[in-house]
């Protein structure tokens, strides 16, 4: 079961492509009015939803019925919430985050950080973000990742999100071999070879895999 969760990012910062994604869609507080006029209905809403006026909330509510609403005054992030509900309550197997990237650099620094989180961890190759130039997914110790050429994106970057043992990148035009670090690092730029995939393994941490690419003020259609 794939599960999009819709955040309330600058909406100009979504891929062209975002709403022909597979699999149900949830909401994240303004990420509702996101999908709302995109004519899709969503299967849960979270969110304090202090960012939205009094009519855009009725609006939401009136739409929705039930929303899942929280005090603004709480420990988590209202995604942390919507992501732990998909994972855990709907046993999604794949959460593709969108519009949790851009505007506000904490909250984005907050949402790429989220597999380091404990309750996270087990689901860590589960979680993945999208935006208009960037894909990031993530791995943790143990079992290869094999990485494939995904088409539109010409870098692919390698980060370690925690301290990290025997960090390796192979078949990749930049190769890394038995890398050890206790603070993150990012290793951006690299690419494939042709059409073959890239193999990253690590024998402890958490480490992000970005596909990238350059935005050359390219018009977007949202």
């Amino acid at each position: 079961m794939r599960l999009n969760l819709m955040a309330g990012g600058p909406r100009g910062l979504l891929p062209n492509d975002w709403r022909q994604a597979t699999g149900e869609w949830a909401a994240i507080d303004r990420g509702t009015l996101t999908l709302l006029d995109a004519g899709i209905q969503p299967v849960y809403v979270v969110g304090d939803f202090d960012s939205l006026t009094t009519a855009e909330f009725e609006r939401v509510t009136a739409a929705i019925g039930t929303v899942e609403r929280h005090k603004a005054e709480k420990d988590d992030t209202d995604t942390q919430l919507a992501l732990f509900r998909g994972l855990t309550v709907l046993g999604a197997d794949e959460v593709y985050l969108y519009g949790a990237t851009g505007g506000r650099l904490d909250h984005a620094l907050a949402n790429y950080w989220l597999p380091t989180e404990q309750r996270f961890k087990p689901y860590v190759r589960q979680i993945h973000l999208v935006d208009r130039d960037n894909y990031v997914r993530y791995m943790d110790a143990g079992k290869p990742l094999t990485v494939q050429p995904l088409a539109g994106y010409r870098y692919v970057g390698v980060a370690n999100m925690t301290a990290v043992r025997d960090l390796n990148i192979t078949g990749a035009k930049y190769e890394l071999a038995h890398y050890d670090d206790d603070s993150p690092v990012s290793f951006a730029s690299n690419e494939f070879v042709g059409d073959h995939a890239m193999t990253v393994q690590c024998q402890q941490g958490i480490v992000a895999i970005i596909y990238s690419r350059d935005n050359r003020g390219q018009q977007v259609d949202n």
